[in-house]
């Protein structure tokens, strides 16, 4: 056949990778033509580099800051994976070896990524139906009488003879043939691919003219190889390509894993089994009786059973047994798959899976070299990670910043700033010592993915914090959702963006004054406040939140009573999720004043007493007035008949809690809640909003337990039975040793205990006043556990 040498491949098929590598050993080609970017021409060199590691990919992305699309919101970037087994791979490591040029012939990136951002915004006209280009191979399958394509493939191509032999360019021969016939009844292409061939043509015509065109090989999918051969004019081409949109675009190596062939993307990616096909590529002598002998390795050092070489040689015995039957040249994944269920797995699909994950797919990892171009926010990345300190690595490793340094602060600002990019290199954890707010736990562990992202974050900007603030902007405008504002702000804080901070505030003081749902506007204020209160442990100034968070709050407050009339139970357990959380958050907002009120005393709390209010001339701080708003939309609402009786108890609780509510206070809450006169569902419901905060309450004030012991004596069996699903759900939120304690109080029977836990009035309930013999046994613990100094009159007894 005259022209140049055309060999149409199966994109990462190990069977087409040893057979172009005898094609060209055969022909000897001066020139090498393969379907990719022609960008690559800068960096294919860089294949042949002793570091480089396969599967790789090459990645063209838009450059510079030109590479967001409008709004910045999309991606411009591209993948062309490249694994060991790879036809185009295993063709430009041979070219490279034996000085031979090699050139990427395939539309430009620069038209590409063009074309693929006017289709994503529907600006390109609409592609016409691509009936075989998405997997021409399973159409021959079928036409052959296959009902699975990757059988028949492996039958057709992956278990053919070595190179040695004339099968090469019969296979290519033959693909040409079925592919011509295949095109012929689709009865045309679709225009990206009219593109991509005829801009093939005249890269091929290019090499032809410098070099002989019988020493002219080209490597690219079978699709096309019918295209190539058309006679059509270079003229006719031009003319065809004349117009395409442009961005300017770069390309690079990056990393790659097989995992990661397993999805469709680029070079017809998408193979089930790459581990397997890397097995063949790399193992063409009795690559069943390696393979098996790989899973029984597996399965002896993850300790999955007792598996002997006996039992690897039957397996390879009904393996190739199961092949016979079926009439296959060789046994294939299907049938080892199988003899290793059957054998080694005891028919367990436990293990097998492990076998898929680890071996049929496998992890590997690939690696590119130091020397490979990189987006600029990648090498802005790596002298972040040198200077704080921080090296990737594939491994887990924890690491606990003290906010208080530096060095550690600006580690976390980082980590939070690649978040914000999709770059998860670090997992947050609960630290393992303390709660406090100048303490982060973080799990690092650098995954190849990761290289990726990064690459695919670079449109964002030059640096890590450019890229940052770009995209938690463009994120604020395009965020409708109030509770993703919220959590937004409060990672912008962490991340220490002061300029997208003022455009996520205004995003989100606009989506809070447009939100009318109360439900939605509490269930944002927990993520808001916290932003608030903990902006200066990083240096953040956290101001401009501030205002927003008293504005959510303040509205919260006053749309409480009209959203809780008229529930059902389901909408009063929603709503008081919302209340608690609300309830939260609004005293992390209370700052104290200039002169702060002095603390109530802890024995006048536990008497009952009302928390003492500042003097009515001293001016209170905005939060501090906000909190006494909130306090009397609580009283409000716990004695409002329409409210349902679970958010009246809740909102009962919650000021007893805060001290505003005395413990006769509490027991006069308690009685009008388990009334006679209230349904009992409804008390019962009351019941449950009351004790959801714990049940040590009952356990140390017997007045409201008694209180309790006679609602529930009085119940008749139908209303008992009726509101024993809402207690029992109540209670099963204290803890045992609370539980117990009430089982023995309900057996001695309340009412029954010593004097000094009796009030004045001879009921049972706290004293009023303080058994100071009692509480002194207790300070001496106090003062070992609080590192507190012992009084000098203690000291000399």
């Amino acid at each position: 056949m005259t022209g140049p040498l055309l060999l149409g491949v199966r994109h990462h098929g190990p069977g087409s990778a040893r057979a172009v590598r005898g094609a060209l050993e055969a022909a000897e080609p001066q020139v090498l033509l393969v379907e990719g970017p022609p960008e690559a021409d800068a960096v294919v060199g860089l294949a042949a580099h002793e570091e480089m590691r396969p599967p790789v990919a090459l990645l063209a992305h838009a450059g510079g800051s030109g590479g967001r699309g409008s709004g910045g919101e999309r991606s411009l970037a591209a993948f062309w994976p490249l694994a060991g087994f790879s036809p185009e791979w295993v063709a430009i490591r041979w070219a490279l070896a034996r000085g031979v040029p090699v050139r990427f012939i395939d539309l430009p990136a620069a038209h590409s990524l063009a074309l693929a951002a006017e289709q994503a915004s529907g600006a390109s006209p609409a592609a016409e139906p691509e009936e075989f280009t998405s997997d021409p191979l399973a159409a021959l399958a079928e036409a052959a009488g296959h009902e699975d394509a990757e059988r028949w493939w492996e039958d057709a191509v992956e278990h053919l003879g070595g190179p040695d032999t004339d099968q090469p360019l019969r296979l290519f021969a033959e693909l040409e043939e079925a592919m011509a016939a295949l095109r012929a009844d689709a009865g045309g292409v679709a225009r990206r691919d009219a593109l991509r061939e005829a801009h093939m043509r005249l890269r091929i015509r290019e090499a032809c003219r410098e070099f002989a065109p019988e020493r002219t090989a080209v490597v690219c999918g079978a699709w096309h190889v019918p295209a190539l051969r058309e006679h059509a004019t270079a003229t006719a081409d031009r003319s065809l390509l004349k117009g395409l949109p442009k961005v300017k675009a770069e390309v690079t190596w990056v990393p790659w894993t097989h995992r990661r062939l397993t999805r469709r993307s680029g070079y017809g990616a998408g193979i089930s089994s790459p581990g397997w096909y890397a097995h063949l590529h790399a193992v063409p002598d009795r690559p069943v009786e390696r393979w098996l002998t790989r899973v029984a390795d597996l399965l002896r050092e993850e300790d999955v059973g007792a598996v002997s070489p006996a039992h690897v040689i039957e397996a390879v015995r009904l393996a190739q047994a199961l092949a016979a039957l079926r009439g296959r040249p060789l046994a294939g994944l299907d049938e080892t798959t199988e003899a290793v269920r059957s054998v080694l797995c005891g028919g367990s699909d436990v293990p097998l899976a492990l076998v898929h994950d680890r071996l049929t797919v496998g992890d590997v990892l690939g690696e590119v070299p130091q020397d490979a171009p990189a987006v600029p926010l990648q090498r802005d990345l790596e002298r972040s990670q040198r200077t704080l300190r921080l090296k990737p690595s594939p491994e887990s490793r924890e690491h606990e910043f003290d906010l208080r340094r530096e060095i550690d602060t600006e580690r976390s600002r980082l980590l939070h700033r690649l978040g914000l990019l999709g770059i998860e290199w670090g997992t947050p954890r609960t630290p393992r010592a303390g709660t406090g707010t100048f303490r982060e736990s973080w799990v690092l562990r650098w995954e190849p993915e990761l290289s990726v992202r990064t690459a695919e974050a670079g449109m964002w900007g030059t640096t890590v914090r450019e890229a940052a603030e770009a995209r938690a902007s463009a994120r604020a405008a395009e965020a409708d959702d109030l509770a993703e504002l919220t959590e937004l702000a409060e990672r912008v804080l962490r991340a220490a963006l002061p300029e997208a901070l003022p455009r996520v505030t205004r995003a989100l003081a606009d989506r809070a004054a447009l939100e009318s749902e109360v439900g939605r506007l509490a269930s944002a204020l927990p993520a808001l406040v916290r932003a608030v209160r903990y902006g200066d442990v990083r240096g953040s100034d956290p101001a401009s939140l501030a205002a927003v968070a008293y504005a959510v709050a303040d509205r919260v407050r006053t749309g409480l009573p009209s959203a809780c009339s008229g529930l059902d139970a389901e909408g009063a357990a929603q709503l008081r999720t919302h209340l608690d959380a609300a309830h939260r958050a609004v005293h992390l907002l209370d700052q104290p004043s200039a002169e702060p009120t002095p603390p109530t005393p802890p024995t006048a709390l536990r008497h009952g007493a009302e928390r003492p209010q500042a003097p009515a001339a001293e001016p209170q701080t905005p939060a501090g007035e906000l909190l006494a708003r909130w306090r009397s939309m609580l009283r409000l609402l716990s004695e409002r008949p329409s409210v349902p009786g679970l958010l009246r108890g809740r909102c009962s609780r919650l000021l007893l809690d805060d001290g505003e509510l005395s413990s006769a206070g509490a027991a006069r809450h308690l009685s009008l809640g388990l009334s006679p006169t209230e349904e009992p569902t409804e008390a019962a419901a009351w019941a449950e909003g009351f004790l959801s905060g714990g049940g040590l309450l009952l356990a140390h004030d017997e007045r409201l337990l008694a209180l309790f012991d006679d609602w529930l004596t009085t119940l008749g069996p139908d209303a008992f039975t009726a509101v024993l699903p809402v207690l029992r759900r109540a209670f099963a939120e204290f803890d045992p040793g609370v539980r117990r304690t009430l089982g023995e109080l309900v057996r001695r029977g309340p009412g029954t205990s010593s004097p000094e836990s009796t009030t004045s009035d001879g009921l049972p309930g706290f004293a009023d006043t303080l058994d100071t013999t009692r509480a002194d046994a207790a300070l001496g613990t106090l003062r070992l556990l609080l590192a507190a100094p012992v009084p000098a009159e203690e000291a000399n007894r």
